[in-house]
């Protein structure tokens, strides 16, 4: 090692990131609705949005890809063409997709506005003192494990989600939450921190995990908006996978 002494000076060089080579993939999409300006898809659970390092490939970007074509918004780059919001990989559930910039650009304010209305179904673990309530804590990276998120009142972002309980369950509930923001993880930490993860969840639920799935238990149900040009508002609703379904149902009183 060198030592330094004040005046010396230090030139580092960046080594640029190889890109990724993105290839259409002809992967089954189940597509709730579509018209010139966008698409709107019911994403199976363990599906990755986008490609990254450790999933160049069987993306919902890839499927996509092959289902439009060159017939996708570039505001979000090669890497997530047409992207305007994301879930996770092992949440299923409804995703919008745009054709072009111009409603791209509408759907990301209508997002930042807070006036897309998202509705996910999650079952959680244990019952709930009050039937509905509103979790208002700042998100951000764990800082003693760097894969999750947690809440963090210092370095966190705004973070609000509103729930319902919708049944009681043996030992568990079937919650719906409205997000007001979007953070990553945002549905699973803030179960996790008034008591009551997501069953199935690998990283904030349970360690053991006897359910009848693979991942947390959370569908992206209603996903509404104003179409960017017909100023009309929309509203959709995916049913319950399979698996979520099989779950609900062992768990029915």
């Amino acid at each position: 090692s060198i030592k330094l002494k004040s005046g010396d000076r230090i030139h580092l060089t960046e080594k640029e990131a190889e890109p990724l080579d993105i290839q259409a993939e002809e992967i089954p999409l189940s597509v709730v609705y579509e018209d010139d300006d966008l698409l709107v898809i019911d994403k199976p659970r363990g599906m990755v949005v986008h490609p990254a390092p450790g999933h160049f490939s069987g993306t919902l970007v890839n499927a996509v890809l092959a289902y439009a074509g060159d017939s996708l918004s570039s505001i979000n780059g090669v890497y997530r063409p047409g992207i305007v919001h994301r879930i996770d990989k092992d949440t299923s559930g409804l995703l919008l997709v745009c054709k072009n910039d111009f409603s791209h650009k509408a759907l990301a304010k209508q997002l930042q506005e807070h006036s897309i209305t998202r509705r996910y179904h999650a079952i959680c673990k244990g019952h709930f003192k009050e039937a509905e309530g509103t979790i208002d804590a700042p998100i951000g990276r764990d800082e003693k494990n760097r894969k999750q998120q947690a809440i963090n009142r210092v370095h966190g972002k705004e973070a609000i989600t509103h729930f319902r309980v919708l049944e009681n369950l043996r030992d568990a509930s079937l919650v719906e939450c409205r997000l007001e923001t979007g953070r990553t993880h945002q549905i699973r930490v803030h179960m996790k921190s008034i008591g009551h993860p997501l069953l199935g969840d690998p990283l904030y639920g349970p360690k053991k995990n006897p359910y009848a799935i693979q991942g947390q238990a959370l569908h992206a149900m209603v996903l509404g908006f104003v179409h960017p040009r017909s100023g009309k508002y929309m509203e959709f609703q995916a049913d319950y996978p399979e698996d979520f379904l099989k779950l609900l149902k062992g768990l029915s009183l």
